[in-house]
């Protein structure tokens, strides 16, 4: 039976949130702002700091490889909350991938571990659960475990490895909780994340095609409350997906319209026919070219996946809950539409409906 470690943050304690400019790194700041803690922003220097600009945090731009600048990062903190992934699925250097989410995940768990924190919330991925088999009535949960083997990409391998660390060192002693984040839209998305260039695309009439497949979506804002639930009550080497709502695409795009009024262009495109594209993407691109491919084959095999999952641990556990969907995509839309990333003759169309933001 796993205890959770019971653990409740204080006005003006200190918490380092890696990535913490990233898209859920700035929504897991701002909860915790709300709380009145003390946020230490970690980030990249070469990174964009827009999410986070005006917020009331502690910046520190380091990269999670110097051991000994994130050390003296730490110093003082009660909670670490490592967010920063190398969250791609290609690369001219897969080694890239081993730094970054493993080897930078070693080192930010000794940094803690050298300075006494009393609880690390370590962000996984649900890429590292076992997938086949996963329908919209029997979803995937922590319980599904894949082999190596089956994880096809060398980001999914490289999350998979760095659990591994994790555990590792949670069983020599670190208080360390996973967390799970599934597919999150909501404000502050600059990049825009995969996620949200879903929305952007359908607001600006550019759904060229659509995989029959299914998402998980979240609110960015209930994902990051979810972190502060893991923080005050997840258990020691326990993982859990803090998801949302099962969507089919389907499903997904005629919420938009709900939202919007808009309609969906575009069509289904079938697995094979997308397999074939990223094929030949990794041919003429990769191979040939030297470039990074435009349609990664991993990425294909992954979208073309039922991605739905069961939050139901979170949910039993923390007491972790989510708003209805059309309210997360409401609110994506509309801060999309409201920061510049719709071209105003398609916002123009756009008449508002469904949920308040």
């Amino acid at each position: 039976m796993f205890r959770p470690l019971m653990l409740s943050l204080r006005p003006r304690d200190r918490v380092v949130v890696t990535a913490a400019n990233g898209f859920i790194g700035s929504a897991v700041s701002r909860a915790l702002v709300a709380r009145d803690i003390h946020v230490v922003a970690m980030m990249d220097s070469a990174s964009a700091k827009l999410s986070i600009a005006g917020l009331p945090v502690e910046s520190v731009e380091i990269d999670v490889l110097d051991s000994k600048a994130t050390t003296r990062s730490f110093e003082g903190a009660r909670v670490v909350i490592h967010i920063a992934p190398d969250y791609r699925f290609v690369s001219r250097d897969p080694s890239h991938f081993q730094s970054i989410n493993v080897e930078g995940t070693r080192r930010v768990l000794l940094a803690a571990q050298a300075v006494g924190c009393e609880k690390v919330v370590y962000t996984s991925s649900v890429g590292t659960i076992y997938l086949d088999g996963a329908t919209m009535e029997a979803p995937a949960d922590e319980a599904d475990a894949a082999r190596f083997d089956q994880l096809e990409g060398f980001y999914r391998q490289s999350k998979y490895s760095a659990e591994h660390e994790v555990l590792r060192v949670a069983a020599e002693g670190l208080p360390v909780t996973l967390v799970l984040p599934t597919t999150s839209l909501g404000p502050y998305d600059f990049a825009p994340s995969p996620s949200g260039r879903i929305v952007v695309n359908f607001l600006n009439g550019a759904t060229a095609g659509w995989f029959d497949t299914a998402l998980n979506i979240v609110d960015v804002d209930d994902l990051a409350n979810g972190y502060l639930l893991a923080i005050e009550r997840g258990a020691i080497g326990r993982s859990y997906i803090l998801g949302g709502t099962n969507l089919s695409f389907e499903e997904l795009y005629a919420l938009l319209t709900e939202c919007t009024g808009l309609r969906r262009s575009g069509f289904r495109v079938p697995r094979y026919v997308a397999l074939g594209a990223a094929l030949f993407s990794e041919i003429s691109q990769g191979k040939i070219l030297h470039r990074e491919p435009s349609i990664p084959i991993e990425g294909v095999r992954l979208a073309t996946r039922k991605l739905v999952f069961s939050d139901q641990r979170a949910r039993d556990e923390l007491g972790y809950k989510t708003r209805e969907a059309i309210e997360t995509i409401d609110r994506a839309a509309r801060w999309f539409t409201e920061n510049g990333f719709v071209d105003p003759k398609h916002a123009s169309r756009i008449h508002w409906r469904g949920a308040a933001s």
